[in-house]
């Protein structure tokens, strides 16, 4: 079923759908400065985040390059959480820059270090560029906390691209002698490469993100032929002792239903998952906190008390 649009966002939405068909209409054609661009100017509804008592600038240094990241703690004297941050955009778009407030909020609301993670992106680092990053960062992630104090609980939490990245190594951890993910948070996850879902049709065009982008991502970040099947999370190898889930999703979303699937096929194996969508929401509202300040409010706090339950 298509979902229907909260008056909060219909303006924005109006205004979104018009220069796409302008963009249409001159033939301008997607390009990742083109698409980068347009993410980045969202930076201008999400206004500012919260001041923590620490914030640092660092890298994970591999044999072949540096993984930057940005770490914050509420309270640097307490042991706390881990909460490794994905940030979202399509596996090419996207940064620790510009999901700075999320990350600030992330670590109020939950009361917890976040080690954000800018990770590779393709079209110049195809998959699994990006997967290999975050992997390292979740073997290495003591090495960027200086001085801060760890309880040892790891978790990680990521939006759309983001979430894939979360349940990929979900997956790939399931097995691992060090890695020992205790949750895992997914908002408005990507979890089906397949794009196999009923929602993928019914909101694929008209709510910010289109069907036709989705195919344009995956096809930047899979240049090697890969089985989209083999690749997508929701059909990946999965445990009953995968982490226990949180997915928080958007009725809106074309990504709607694989993220449904996806907590179903958890729950069917004894993981233990909450669900919560937020009716009238499109994919990518966290970035629009200024136009849906209640429902970003309310997705924090939900972040924030399954982080500390």
């Amino acid at each position: 079923m298509r979902g229907v649009i909260s008056p909060k966002l219909a303006d924005f939405i109006a205004q979104v759908n018009i220069a796409a068909e302008q963009a249409k209409s001159t033939g301008i054609l997607f390009s990742p400065s083109l698409v980068r661009g347009n993410l980045d100017k969202l930076v201008d509804f999400i206004g500012p985040g919260p001041d923590l008592a620490y914030t640092s600038e660092d890298a994970f240094e591999t044999s072949t390059h540096n993984i930057p990241v940005r770490v914050y703690s509420p309270a640097p004297d307490e042991a706390l959480p881990v909460v490794m941050h994905f940030h979202g955009g399509g596996h090419m778009c996207g940064s620790i820059e510009l999901y700075d407030t999320v990350s600030r909020k992330i670590a109020k609301a939950g009361h917890c270090i976040v080690i954000a993670v800018d990770y590779r992106l393709a079209p110049e680092h195809p998959y699994p560029a990006g997967i290999d990053d975050c992997q390292y960062a979740l073997e290495n992630y003591p090495a960027v906390l200086g001085e801060l104090k760890s309880n040892q609980q790891l978790m990680i939490i990521g939006d759309s691209a983001g979430g894939a990245i979360c349940t990929t190594l979900a997956s790939k951890n399931i097995d691992h002698e060090t890695v020992n993910i205790a949750k895992q948070l997914l908002i408005y996850p990507s979890v089906d490469y397949t794009l196999s879902c009923p929602s993928i049709e019914e909101n694929g065009t008209g709510f910010l993100l289109e069907t036709n982008k989705v195919e344009w991502y995956f096809d930047n970040y899979f240049q090697h032929h890969e089985p989209r099947v083999n690749v997508s999370p929701l059909f990946m190898t999965m445990a009953e002792s995968m982490p226990e889930t949180l997915i928080i999703n958007a009725s809106c979303d074309p990504l709607r239903d694989e993220a449904f699937a996806y907590g179903q096929a958890l729950k069917n194996l004894g993981v233990s998952v909450e669900q919560h969508t937020f009716d009238g929401m499109i994919h990518a509202y966290m970035l629009l906190d200024s136009l849906v300040t209640e429902e970003c409010n309310k997705t924090y706090q939900m972040v924030g008390d399954f982080i500390q339950k």
